[in-house]
């Protein structure tokens, strides 16, 4: 048997060419670490983000990337009763520094893995954990949504948007999306009541008596959310809430949130069980061998796909 894995590893900052796959000594689990025989890992644009240069990662150089994993158990540490080889799992690796899904093989917290359900398989699991849990914190956790409340999702085509409007629509809110026209049809199939072109239409003008708005541009986009919100909704953007936003919500008798993804296994079951009962799925825009991660960072930074993009080992 190898000791070794294949690694997709950068050892400067830059585009997609910076990433070369290369060997490294296989890891093994700690106290309360399994070892994951990874079968698909999803890209998110924090992973294309800290390739350039750092960002949220403080790990040296070399890096491995990869938030997102699904895959196989291989070895379990010292204490941990959660799973056993061979159990089939997938989940979010501890974000900032918990990286390196882009790999044979990584090491993650028992906790930050759950059963992967038989009605997914591996590049489904693979793209749903990042963008699924920063969906689920931000309406669920942070802006506790109910159901008969109305929700402004923005870029609501995109890798957290289209999962969000999956979730709104499971917890029963009316869920009115941003999206280029294009990818109308492709979010109301989604569940979405209603769609606004940002191309064409002021959505802070459209919109009024909002109950939440989940922001995942930032930018100009915060103050003017502000407007669409009836008294007492909130704001949340997993971009972070400048404290302009948050004092102008503060005068205009609103909340204003913003927020970092964390690894959270309540929440994943919380994922798992609505992917299990058929309402929650990522949307496939590509997926790439391990090998070609660069051209799959290269199509990620278009920002011209629908959904997630998927490496498979």
């Amino acid at each position: 048997m190898t000791h070794t894995m294949r690694v997709i590893s950068q050892d400067t900052f830059g585009g997609p060419e910076v990433l070369t796959e290369t060997e490294r000594e296989r890891p093994v689990p700690g106290i309360g670490q399994v070892l994951v025989r990874v079968r698909a890992a999803g890209l998110n644009p924090t992973d294309w983000k800290n390739r350039q240069h750092r960002t949220t990662v403080s790990r040296p150089l070399p890096l491995v990337l990869g938030w997102d994993v699904s895959g196989v158990v291989e070895a379990v540490g010292w204490g941990v009763a959660l799973h056993e080889a061979g159990d089939e799992v997938f989940g979010m690796l501890p974000y900032p520094d918990g990286v390196g899904a882009f790999a044979e093989y990584v090491l993650a917290p028992a906790r930050a893995l759950v059963p992967k359900p038989d009605t997914l398989d591996h590049v489904q699991a693979g793209a749903l954990p990042l963008a699924a849990l920063t969906a689920w914190q931000a309406l669920v956790d942070t802006a506790g949504l109910r159901e008969g409340q109305r929700v402004l999702i923005h870029a609501a085509a995109g890798g957290v948007g289209h999962l969000a409007v999956q979730i709104a629509t499971a917890r029963g809110a009316y869920v009115i999306g941003t999206a280029s026209e294009p990818k109308h049809a492709f979010v109301r199939g989604l569940g979405a009541d209603e769609m606004i072109d940002y191309h064409t239409v002021d959505f802070a003008e459209a919109v009024r008596d909002v109950d939440v708005v989940l922001d995942t541009i930032a930018g100009e986009y915060g103050p003017r959310s502000l407007r669409t919100l009836r008294p007492g909704g909130a704001y949340v953007s997993i971009l972070g809430a400048d404290d302009a936003v948050r004092a102008e919500a503060t005068r205009l008798g609103l909340r204003a949130a913003g927020m970092v993804v964390e690894h959270d296994q309540q929440g994943m079951r919380a994922i798992a069980e609505l992917a299990a009962a058929g309402r929650l799925r990522a949307e496939i825009a590509a997926t790439f061998p391990l090998s070609e991660a660069a051209r799959a960072h290269e199509l990620g930074e278009t920002g011209r796909t629908a959904g997630k993009i998927v490496l498979t080992v």
